[in-house]
């Protein structure tokens, strides 16, 4: 049966693809893109291999070697997936509101047992793979830095905070502590531990 032209095309890059040329299925794109976050969790990137992660997807080694020529491009384009989709920009009218909610996703994410695993792995890989830093880099900072600056800028319209906070060490106030205990101390967070946080980095920023 001929395939969709719009589907070849989409398959290819924005080129249509000659003929008898195969056509990347997007299911089997997103199989694997999931096998790769089941794989770095379960064993790690240095254990990583396509082999596994094939099996996991349940494709063949070819399928992913015709989507990312190793595995280091695969995890740096999963990744770099990852980042794009970022955080949500919190409106909820006030800075402290504002930091509350971005604190609960953030640490609803970093709960998530895949990323516990996933995170500090990549983290070691980062100290020896320049290519792995710039994503991580990518992932867990300049996305997230945006919506701190957005934060900072409607707090200064709002007249809750002066013009000058720097959003950076915003950003660092409010996630730092999440990071430290969920990830590095590996500990549970008490209960109102967020509210307490939020109101800390909101005093702290006001200061």
């Amino acid at each position: 049966m001929a395939k969709d032209g719009s589907e070849v095309t989409r398959a290819t890059g924005g080129r249509r693809a000659p003929a008898g040329a195969a056509v990347l299925r997007e299911e089997k794109t997103e199989a694997i893109r999931a096998a790769v976050f089941e794989e770095l969790a379960a064993v790690g990137f240095a254990r990583m291999s396509i082999e596994g992660i094939a099996k996991r997807a349940g494709v063949g080694k070819t399928a992913v070697y015709r989507r990312w020529r190793s595995k280091l491009h695969l995890v740096l384009d999963v990744v770099s997936a990852v980042a794009a989709e970022g955080l949500p920009s919190p409106d909820t009218g006030s800075l402290r509101g504002d930091i509350r909610m971005l604190l609960e996703v953030a640490a609803r994410a970093l709960r998530h047992p895949m990323a516990a695993q996933i995170i500090p792995d990549l983290l070691a890989e980062a100290a020896r793979s320049p290519e792995i830093a710039e994503a991580l880099r990518t992932a867990l900072l300049d996305s997230q830095q945006g919506v701190a600056a957005a934060m900072v800028a409607r707090a200064v319209e709002r007249g809750e905070l002066r013009p000058g906070v720097d959003a950076r060490l915003a950003l660092d106030l409010m996630t730092g502590p999440l990071y430290w205990r969920l990830l590095v101390v590996r500990d549970d967070l008490p209960k109102g531990y967020l509210d307490e946080l939020a109101l800390a980095v909101a005093s702290a920023l006001e200061a």
